[in-house]
């Protein structure tokens, strides 16, 4: 690849992962692409950004644009690991943090086990006020009681402070007064209100929301100042944007302020990327599937549009707790290449979620790590090359890998280590369907119509697996899938999602009362974009809205084109309700009324886009240089079989390539078993069309 240009014109994005960072960076003037990737140093994460930048030998003084995703916000909310918070919330309401939905979807669990709050009781504080339901004040704010209790506060050493008062989503002002007292006395505090992140109604969703992003704060605020100082010292002038859950773009100064926006940022640029890839192929509907060292995930575009959600469970069902923002409708499951098995009581073997991340790392990796991993299965089923991996970069210890897999899984379970390896993968393989179902199957979605885009530094050694396991008949590998959540960066926009509950029946509501709402929420929009460091090339505007039928307690969001507002056409946003209805449910009722519970609104700032990545096209038979050697690897379907390895990069457009096969490049390997056939497309990229064997 040709080196950046000496002008300021590169645009470089990083994504920090469980066990891997990664970087791709676009030169836009000369629309050269660059990759990089490093260990993830999880005590000094500036550090393993720095590592990709060195191995890319970029230089941040040529940067424009520094786009960033992390995982240190989600996972201090995993890890629990997070601020001394408090919590300010109306008189009367102390406990409906803890008290919840009482929902127990999975109502015969046994085991389970109720969301344990992020503020203990004894941090949660009662503030003397009530408004109605309306917005209007029904009891005034004690202020002198809030300050008293702020100056208690101070004592206590707290670092992060979250405020709820009733019906705040109508009516800010007490919320914005609580503020500012809490500010003037714990000046050093990380200060929450509700209504700067929900505006919605559900006091328990928005509650839950202002403690977490309190709760995430102080470490997210500090480690972007961190970051600011060190691309300062780097001499970098240009601007710096977090990627939000939603797959959007905003300031590093916004995320200092809202960190709990950045939770899902990674996985939400890989599904950005996917659907960049649906764009240039002209493909509307495909599934967005990322499977990197820790864990795997899974979302959808549909015709061509990634589906979003306006709230989430994050941390798994029996622990989890609502955050009330619009973000990107991904499934997680804690399954990757560094997953650790393990046997356990009364013989059965358990793959995950506790990761052997990037320290010590796999077994394989050499660095002190003891448990066998999907990593090191792989590698004892020759499906990676111990010479090779990272385009030999790291060396890998095959026979550390059998040592372990034979003392700590083979031997309990009395299997040989093959055995045991394969079995490692087809639980993995399993566990890792679940994530793609509950974004399809559970939305009302048929899993094999669509095509599954598999991409992240493991995923597309299981991507044929998983496709076989979901009935899945055709499986895309993009360009640079080790890179992609960092590559998808590049195709992201600025982003800007406003929301206001209205209640209205859909029947008697005025047609300028909604323009109103909307017309304010897009006014605030384009305000933000024209105070942005970077002028976007174009705006766009997308319009929803939350809907349900009179009488039903939740709702779905349907996106509404703006000429239905234009043409004053209930009939065609009850059509387009009833339709997801039908969809999402199986089952729908055009004859009953509608409510319209909350409006949406999305600005989009458009960023110039990569170009597209072309390879010369050649024959169906790909050329002598393309196959770097021929080995043994396993495979149920038919044992250990000598298999050829081809070399990415060396692929020409036409090329087919009938299983079993590997193709390597520098940071995955594509498995393709046997009865698949694969092509390359004019993108470069790996279509594989998957056959009815058993994998």
């Amino acid at each position: 690849m040709n080196a950046p240009s000496s002008q300021k014109s590169l645009r470089i994005a990083v994504d920090i992962g469980g066990t891997f960072t990664d970087m791709a960076a676009f030169d836009e003037t000369s629309g050269t692409l660059l990759f990089g990737k490093a260990l993830s140093t999880h005590g000094e994460l500036v550090k393993g950004i720095q590592d990709t930048i060195n191995s890319a030998k970029i230089d941040w003084r040529d940067g424009r644009l520094f786009l960033h995703g992390s995982t240190i916000a989600i996972n201090t909310l995993l890890e629990r690991n997070g601020a001394k918070t408090a919590l300010l919330i109306t008189e009367g309401f102390r406990d409906i943090y803890e008290i919840g939905r009482v929902n127990r979807p999975d109502a015969y669990n046994l085991f389970f086990n109720k969301h344990q709050p992020l503020v203990k009781r004894s941090l949660r504080h009662e503030v003397s006020e009530r408004l109605r339901a309306d917005g209007g004040i029904h009891k005034p704010l004690d202020e002198a009681a809030v300050r008293e209790l702020a100056r208690e506060l101070k004592g206590q050493d707290i670092e992060a402070v979250a405020v709820l008062l009733l019906h705040s989503y109508r009516n800010p002002a007490h919320e914005q007064r609580v503020k500012q007292i809490l500010q003037e006395e714990l000046p050093g505090a990380f200060v929450c209100a509700s209504h700067e992140l929900s505006q919605e109604y559900r006091e328990f969703e928005r509650v839950s929301t202002a403690v977490a992003n309190a709760y995430v704060g102080p470490r997210v605020s500090a480690y972007l100042g961190q970051l600011e100082q060190h691309l300062s010292g780097q001499h970098f002038e240009g601007d710096f944007y977090i990627v939000q859950s939603t797959g959007g773009l905003f300031p590093v100064a916004h995320a200092k302020v809202g960190c709990v926006r950045m939770l899902e940022s990674g996985p939400a640029a890989g599904v950005i990327g996917a659907q960049a890839i649906c764009a240039q192929l002209g493909m509307g509907d495909a599934i967005a599937f990322d499977m990197g060292g820790t864990t795997a995930k899974a979302g959808v575009i549909s015709e061509g549009r990634p589906l979003t959600t306006g709230s989430a469970l994050i941390g798994g069902y029996e622990r989890a707790l609502p955050i009330q923002i619009p973000m990107m409708d991904i499934h997680e499951v804690g399954t990757g290449g560094g997953s650790i098995a393990r046997v356990e009581t009364g013989k059965a073997l358990r793959v995950g979620p506790q990761s052997a991340g990037s320290i010590p790392g796999p077994v394989a990796y050499g660095r002190g790590g003891q448990d066998p991993t999907v990593t090191d299965a792989n590698l004892l089923l020759g499906r990676l090359d111990a010479d090779h991996f990272l385009g030999g970069e790291l060396k890998l210890d095959l026979e550390g890998s059998q040592r372990q897999m034979l003392e700590r899984v083979a031997s309990p379970l009395g299997l040989d280590p093959t055995e045991a390896a394969d079995g490692i993968l087809r639980i993995a393989v399993t566990q890792m369907s679940h994530a793609v179902k509950a974004v399809t199957t559970e939305r009302g979605l048929d899993a094999g119509n669509f095509t599954m885009v598999v991409y992240g530094g493991a995923g597309p050694l299981h991507a044929s697996a998983i496709a076989r396991e979901l009935g899945i008949r055709k499986v895309l590998i993009p360009y640079a899938p080790g890179y992609f959540s960092a590559y998808g960066m590049l195709f992201s926009d600025l982003r800007y999602d406003y929301v206001r509950s209205v209640f209205r029946k859909l029947n008697e509501v005025s047609f300028e009362e909604i323009e109103a709402a909307y017309q304010s929420m897009e006014d605030e929009g384009r305000a933000a974009l024209a105070q942005s460091g970077v002028k976007p090339e174009g705006v766009v505007i997308e319009r929803a809205a939350d809907m349900r039928y009179v009488g039903q307690e939740h709702a779905v969001t349907v996106d509404l084109p703006q000429a239905f507002f234009a043409a004053k056409d209930r009939a065609a946003i009850k059509q387009q309700f009833d339709e997801l209805h039908k969809v999402r449910y199986g089952t729908s009722a055009p004859k009953e009324p509608a409510d319209l519970v909350s409006l949406r609104v999305t600005v989009l700032g458009t960023m110039k886009k990569p170009p597209r990545h072309s390879v010369a096209r050649g024959t169906a038979q790909a050329a002598p240089a393309a196959m770097r050697a021929n080995k043994p690897v396993y495979f149920r379907a038919t044992g250990w079989v000598n298999t050829p390895v081809y070399v990415r990069e060396q692929l020409l457009a036409g090329n087919v390539v009938v299983g079993p096969a590997l193709i390597e490049e520098h940071a995955s390997t594509t498995v393709v078993q046997p009865g698949d056939t694969l092509s390359v497309d004019e993108l470069g990229n790996l279509q594989i069309v998957i056959g009815n064997e058993t994998p």
